[in-house]
């Protein structure tokens, strides 16, 4: 194959095949009026060394925060990715494969898909999960959706503990469903109010949408919540953005969830400006036909070997649109397998260490920036690897601080709730050193 796809001799056949005179009659059908009629304003060509050398220069405009820097979370988390999750996603026969329609030639990505399901399972401590979701947002909002059509009821609780982002996402798919949509306050810990839970709940609950570790870093005890949910015949939706915190915590489905959904991006999926990510989803086999999307199965060949396949399809591509439970269309799959090699690679013990060193600089971070009398941690509840730092400036101000410092310095979360001005939300993981925990706590402290 060469550089150049086509060349003259090669338009002119196509040209006398065609019957036509000229490339231009390829594009008679357009009309004038919507035809370019002056040629692009592009700069003249350049050479391989010159082209190089352009677009050096122009990366060199990008500011580059070291990794052991990076103190921002929020849902996005920067861990380190092993050489061998890139090394296997590059094979042609993944990054060329699309969704596995005919399962006699699919069987690796089927295989993949399948693996991933499991892994999922064993984390969340769920009896069924599906070949993935387009990111942690729709899954929660697709896990809603779940919920109204199990409990037939047109009321969903949503945590403020939620991602603000995700509640955007919920909403708007909820907004011409006829749903009501309640926010459930936290109580001074930062966990959810059980006794508002308790004010809220009646007979038009479907379900209570929380997140594990909330989006302030804050982790709670699950079971009172499901306890209360499933004595009004309610469900509880559990929505994991850091899955890495599953390592070390007790998992939902340990706590009586009914649905657990989250965002695998922390599983060998760089940041890559936001996207693509993985989302995933669990649940109780009992409601696994209101699932969305697809599930891979296990099953034997006529030669009882072991195969896989698409065992439920409840999508629209595939069934009746009013039959649906979802017009999710994509697996992912290249961003599931990533999650999968990584958690695989990882296994039991391994994760586990990931996230009591996760938990142990975070606590340090706590420890070293309480410190300062500047510095305070306003919330009480406990946390995983995320948690909030209140300071006597304005957080967007110390954010720019620690920017001119070259330090990416956690959410100012003003951003997100106006009310908070004062308060910065901080994530700490692996890749952030002792001397750089050190570092900005005494930048922050410094700020006057």
């Amino acid at each position: 194959m060469t550089y150049i796809p086509h060349t003259e001799e090669d338009i002119k056949k196509m040209l006398a095949t065609l019957g036509l005179d000229s490339v231009d009659q390829l594009f008679s059908d357009i009309p004038d009026s919507l035809q370019l009629q002056t040629p692009l304003n592009l700069p003249l060509p350049l050479s391989e060394p010159e082209l190089l050398k352009k677009l050096t220069h122009i990366a060199e405009k990008n500011e580059l925060i070291p990794p052991e820097r990076n103190f921002l979370g929020a849902g996005a988390y920067r861990h380190y990715i092993p050489l061998v999750v890139d090394q296997i996603i590059s094979r042609s026969e993944f990054y060329t494969a699309y969704t596995p329609y005919q399962p006699e030639i699919s069987q690796g990505t089927l295989q993949a898909i399948y693996e991933f399901q499991s892994l999922i399972c064993l984390l969340t401590d769920m009896e069924v999960a599906n070949a993935s979701m387009y990111d942690g947002a729709s899954a929660a909002a697709e896990a809603a959706l779940m919920a109204l059509r199990i409990a037939r009821r047109q009321k969903i609780l949503v945590s403020d503990g939620l991602h603000p982002s995700y509640q955007t996402v919920l909403k708007t798919y909820l907004k011409y469903q006829d749903v009501t949509v309640q926010p459930l306050a936290l109580d001074d810990t930062g966990a959810d109010s059980y006794d508002q839970l308790s004010e809220q709940l009646d007979g038009d609950t479907a379900a209570l949408v929380v997140q594990y570790p909330n989006f302030f870093g804050v982790v709670e005890d699950l079971v009172p919540l499901a306890e209360v949910l499933h004595k009004n015949r309610a469900l509880l939706i559990v929505v994991v953005t850091e899955p890495i915190a599953l390592g070390i915590l007790k998992p939902p489905g340990a706590m009586a969830a009914d649905i657990v959904v989250g965002e695998g991006q922390s599983f060998g999926i760089p940041l890559q400006y936001g996207g693509p990510y993985v989302g995933f989803f669990a649940s109780r086999k009992k409601y696994v036909r209101q699932m969305p999307g697809r599930i891979v199965g296990e099953t034997l060949d006529v030669d009882g070997c072991r195969g896989f396949v698409l065992t439920l399809s409840t999508r629209e591509q595939h069934i009746r649109r009013e039959k649906a439970t979802s017009n999710i269309c994509t697996n992912q799959g290249l961003c599931a397998l990533a999650a999968t090699i990584t958690m695989a690679i990882l296994g039991k013990k391994g994760l586990r260490t990931l996230a009591e060193t996760n938990l142990a600089k975070s606590e340090y971070a706590k420890s070293k920036l309480q410190s300062y009398p500047e510095i305070t941690i306003p919330l009480s509840g406990p946390t995983f690897n995320e948690f909030v730092i209140e300071t006597p400036h304005d957080g967007n101000l110390v954010h720019e601080h620690l920017h001119q410092n070259n330090i990416l310095g956690g959410m100012p979360l003003s951003q997100t709730h106006p009310a908070l001005v004062n308060r910065l939300l901080l994530s700490v993981t692996e890749m952030n050193t002792k001397p750089e925990i050190d570092r900005l706590a005494r930048v922050i402290a410094d700020y006057h």
